[in-house]
Formats: C-alpha cells, sequence, structure tokens
C-alpha cells in the first residue's frame, strides 16, 4: 500500500516525541510504501533536507511551501465565489446553535447538523476556489474577509461574545482563520500527489488532518487521524483569557469545533492515544464505533537490563524522570519535594533523584525554583551529600534515565500532564515498582501493576512510597508485574502492528477508485468478483464454463437439459 502520511512541524525535520514515533512507525511498516506531506514553519526545512534518516520505504518528503503575499489577480466572477463562500464559512462558525433570534418560543432556525453542513460546503467551496485560482493566501487576509467576518458577528443570532467584536478582533480572526486555512492553497491534492495515496494518515489533528480532508474531497482518498493528544482540547487548555480578547476566543474555538466535527465525520476511522484521549475525541463530536485505541509504543530493549535485572537497585533510593515544563506540569516537582520530606522523617536513609529535562527557558527556571525549596526542606544537610540530587538529562532516548530506573527502588510520578505517561512505561519497563499521582490514562496504563494516589497530595504520596520502600517483596512483585503489562501493551511493535492492521482494514473497506491504473491494487475489487455465476456481470459470463449447476447462471438451462 501506498500511505500518505501527514505531518506537522516535526518528521522527518525536527526531533521530538513525535517524530519519534512517526519514525518508529515509518521502520516498522517497511511492506508499505510512504509519502511524507510535512507542515513546516519555513523554507529553510527543505532546503536543508530531513534530519531523520529515511529508510527506502518513503519515496519522496513534500514540505509546504513558504507563504508570501504574491497572489494570483482574482477576477470579479472569482472575488464573487470567495465572498459567498467566507461568508457561508464565518456565518456557520458564528451562528449559536440553537438560537432563535431574540423570539420567545420561536423554533430554532438552525440546528446544529445543518451548521455542519454549511461549515463543510463552504470549506469545500474555498477549497475548489483555490484549486482554481492556485491559492487564496491573499484572499483570506484582505477586506472582504474582515467585512464578511464582521457582518457575521453582527448577525442576529451569533454568539454573545462574538457581538463585542471590535476591529482589532475582527482583524486577529481573520488573520488566525488565514493560517489555519493554509492547506487549502496547497498542491497536494493532484492525482501525482495525495491523489495517489491508497490512505492518507494525519499523525495529529488541525492542518495536517485538514490536508487528509482535502484529499478525500478530490481524489476519494480514505482518512485516518491519530490524535495522542486531541487538537481541540489543545486549543481550549491553551486559550485561556490572557491570550485575546472573549470575542476572539469565542470565535476561533467555535471554528476548530466546526472543523474538528467534519474530520471526525468524514475519516474513515480515528485513533486515540488512551481511553482519556478517545473519551474527549466522543465529547467533541467522534462517533464511538470509528474510534480505536492504539497505545504510543516505546522502544523496550533500552530498558531490557533494567527490567531483568535487580543488581544495581538501591533500596533506598526514589527516582523521578521527566519533562520539566511548568506550563503542563506546574506543582509536580513541588508535590514531590514536600513528599519526600515526609518520607525522610518516616525513613531517614531515603534519597532522592531527580532527572529532569528543562523545557526551554521556563523549565530552567522551574528547576532552578525546585532546588532552591529543597535546599530550604533540608536545611541541615550538609554539603556534597544532600538527600536531593538533580540531574538534567536531554533526551529520554538517553541511557541516563534507564540507568536512573535501574538504580532506584521505586519511581514516583507525582503529577503530570493529562496526557500519555510515557515516563511511567518506562518505569514499569524496567521492571520497578511504582508511585504514581491519578491524572490523565496513570489508572488505565498502570492497570493495579502499581500504587496510585490522589494529585497533589504530598501526605498520600509520601505514604504510598514509605509502603514500598519497607516491603522489598511487594515491590519485586509489582515491578514484575509491571514489565509483563508493558511488554504485552506498550511496545514500539505492537504499535506497529495495530497500525498494520488499521490499514489493511481502511484500504479493504474504502478502495480507492482511479479510472487509469498503471499497476494494480490491492482491494481494487471485491473478493466476490473473483466468484463465477450470478455474482458477476454479463462480462463475466466466460467464466461459468465448467463450473456445478448451483453457480451457474440461473437464465441458462441445466447443464442436463442442453446435452
Amino acid at each position: 500500500m501506498r500511505i500518505g502520511l501527514l505531518t506537522e512541524g516535526g518528521y522527518p525535520y525536527v526531533s521530538g516525541d513525535a517524530a519519534l514515533w512517526c519514525e518508529r512507525l515509518v521502520r516498522g511498516l517497511e511492506q508499505h510504501e510512504f509519502d511524507v506531506y510535512a507542515l513546516g514553519p519555513g523554507p529553510h526545512q527543505e532546503a536543508g533536507g530531513p534530519r531523520v534518516p529515511l529508510p527506502p520505504q518513503v519515496r519522496r518528503v513534500r514540505t509546504a511551501p513558504p507563504w508570501t503575499t504574491e497572489e494570483p489577480t482574482y477576477g470579479r466572477r472569482a472575488r464573487r465565489r470567495f465572498a459567498e463562500c467566507y461568508e457561508e464559512l464565518a456565518g456557520a462558525v458564528c451562528t449559536r446553535a440553537g438560537a432563535t433570534g431574540g423570539v420567545p418560543g420561536a423554533k430554532a432556525p438552525e440546528e446544529p447538523g445543518g451548521l455542519a453542513d454549511r461549515f463543510g460546503s463552504a470549506l469545500y467551496g474555498l477549497a475548489e476556489l483555490a484549486r482554481e485560482q492556485g491559492g487564496l493566501v491573499g484572499a483570506l487576509r484582505s477586506d472582504i474577509a474582515v467585512r464578511a467576518l464582521e457582518r457575521a458577528c453582527r448577525a442576529p443570532r451569533a454568539l454573545c461574545a462574538a457581538h463585542e467584536a471590535r476591529v482589532s478582533d475582527l482583524l486577529t480572526i481573520a488573520a488566525h482563520l488565514e493560517r489555519a486555512l493554509r492547506p487549502l492553497s496547497l498542491d497536494w491534492y493532484d492525482d501525482d500527489a495525495l491523489g495517489a495515496a491508497d490512505l492518507c494518515h494525519a499523525t495529529t489533528g488541525g492542518p495536517p488532518a485538514l490536508c487528509g480532508l482535502l484529499a478525500r474531497h478530490f481524489c476519494g482518498v480514505p482518512l485516518l487521524v491519530t490524535e495522542y493528544a486531541v487538537h481541540l482540547r489543545t486549543h481550549y487548555l491553551t486559550s485561556g483569557p490572557h491570550t485575546a480578547a472573549p470575542a476572539v476566543r469565542a470565535v476561533l474555538a467555535a471554528f476548530h469545533g466546526r472543523l474538528t466535527a467534519e474530520v471526525y465525520r468524514a475519516a474513515e476511522l480515528l485513533t486515540a492515544g488512551d481511553a482519556h484521549a478517545r473519551r474527549w475525541q466522543e465529547r467533541c463530536g467522534a462517533d464511538r464505533a470509528r474510534i480505536r485505541v492504539v497505545y504510543p509504543g516505546t522502544a523496550a530493549e533500552r530498558f531490557a537490563e533494567a527490567g531483568e535485572t535487580a543488581l544495581r537497585t538501591d533500596p533506598d533510593t526514589l527516582v523521578w524522570a521527566g519533562p520539566v515544563d511548568p506550563g503542563k506540569d506546574l506543582g509536580t516537582l513541588e508535590t514531590l519535594l514536600y513528599a519526600f520530606a515526609e518520607v525522610r522523617r518516616e525513613e531517614p536513609k531515603i534519597r532522592l533523584r531527580v532527572l529532569g529535562t528543562p523545557a526551554g527557558t521556563e523549565g530552567a527556571a522551574y528547576l532552578g525554583h525546585c532546588r532552591t525549596l529543597a535546599a530550604r526542606l533540608f536545611p541541615d544537610a550538609a554539603e556534597g551529600d544532600h538527600p536531593v540530587s538533580f540531574e538534567e538529562t536531554g533526551s529520554s532516548e538517553e541511557t541516563g534515565v534507564s540507568d536512573a530506573y535501574a538504580a532506584g527502588a521505586v519511581v514516583v510520578l507525582s503529577g503530570g500532564a493529562e496526557g500519555f505517561p510515557a515516563g511511567l512505561v518506562e518505569a514499569m519497563l524496567s521492571g520497578r515498582a511504582t508511585v504514581s499521582a491519578d491524572v490523565g490514562a496513570v489508572a488505565e496504563v498502570i492497570g493495579g501493576t502499581g500504587l496510585v494516589v490522589p494529585p497533589h497530595d504530598p501526605g498520600a504520596l509520601a505514604e504510598a512510597c514509605v509502603a514500598l520502600l519497607r516491603d522489598p517483596g511487594r515491590r519485586a512483585r509489582l515491578g514484575a508485574a509491571a514489565r509483563a503489562r508493558a511488554l504485552e501493551l506498550f511496545t514500539a511493535e505492537r504499535n506497529t502492528m495495530a497500525f498494520h492492521g488499521i490499514y489493511l482494514e481502511i484500504a479493504s473497506r474504502c478502495p480507492v477508485r482511479r479510472a487509469a491504473r498503471d499497476e494494480p491494487r490491492p482491494f481494487a475489487a471485491p473478493a466476490e468478483s473473483l466468484v463465477p455465476g450470478h455474482l458477476t456481470g454479463p462480462e463475466d459470463r466466460s467464466m461459468s464454463r465448467g463450473v456445478p449447476a448451483w453457480a451457474a447462471d440461473s437464465t441458462q438451462p441445466p447443464v442436463e437439459e442442453a446435452r
């Protein structure tokens, strides 16, 4: 099969967790061909070439071109079409679902399904205009777009917050929509690009999923969307009151909600990284029957030595490892330090190793704040013999993390963002007993093979740590069970084979019909077409020669009468 892999800001130009997952997927499915379509921040990526070495199954890599203000000149008819489509799009975004126009007892003129249809029709109308005219970037920034947004925000049934939009708010909304709709102007939707794929796989929601949506619209290519972090939920979390005016936040939230609903409606299947993400997809409008949970894979080989031996384990050491990002994990290390102070009162010999990966300048500043807090909590500690050691690491792929897991008796995850707990899986693969805060998918991942405590509760965290530190037998049993569970569910091989099965399922159920075939395509015809008799068309009647009577065409006389 030929897979159109749609990425954003990552593989194959930028390293990181998302790029690492894409690389494992591509390398693990060497029986398929991959065309990578990367949405990146600028032209320097393609000029410098991919940073990640590409395997032979990657046929080509295409990057979104740099965005400029140079656009073809629109004629009067094209401008009128753009104004109609954009006004319809703005109206579908700004209208309240179930609004009655202020008339008491009146029936709602627009049902949610009607708004979704209006949005989809306008979106595809803009895409078709962009395909004909060679792009829409300039038009999406034009006065026509701003005036259409103003009329939509001032309409009687518009969102309440949108009524208060000022000129500066309208300009901000138009600029954001222009960036969000840039995939409409790409030349990726021809028969020699995404149209040649048997399946489009968007590795995240948002712009990559929009590219897959357009490939489905123009070329009939089925779409698979993978969301380890639900795009719409991420938008909600990052657009707080301090980020923009209420009118801007309301309109942009409505736009992303409509776009997400259209992607979920059109996608053949959606995959979520855990049940927590799946519930968010359902809440955002996805059909549960078309959602599959596929856990992110982790390379188990890095933790094999730690999982198979306990010779280097220090029974008096707690370990915490993970990214230090105050934007996502505010209070995580502080909770741990306060809990460790209580642990030391019960068990004075215990030490704590903190392996942190600072996320930018804010992460480094937060790590410095935690160092100060540790010094304040243990003022009597001798210099050079402090019970808390801080070690900065690079990528989670480095061996230092696995060595730390091997050296600790108990691994602690005191909090974290409500996403998939990759650090918890690494500790489980290392065969270590764990104490974790109950956030996100932690309880789902741990599955009874570790202790789970309420989040931001230093007392409960300390009590669970002391219980495991005092019971070596229980630590060993939990560690062995955790490793067995992780090897069964959370390895990279398990993740790769799950997507291999999904690819085959979608291709068999939704084959791409092409007018001209230069090469045979799998699943291009249903299996029944190979069965002779009444299941085939008139042109295949010659196949019925020499078959049993039950398989022959019923319009022909039986074999005995023909003789």
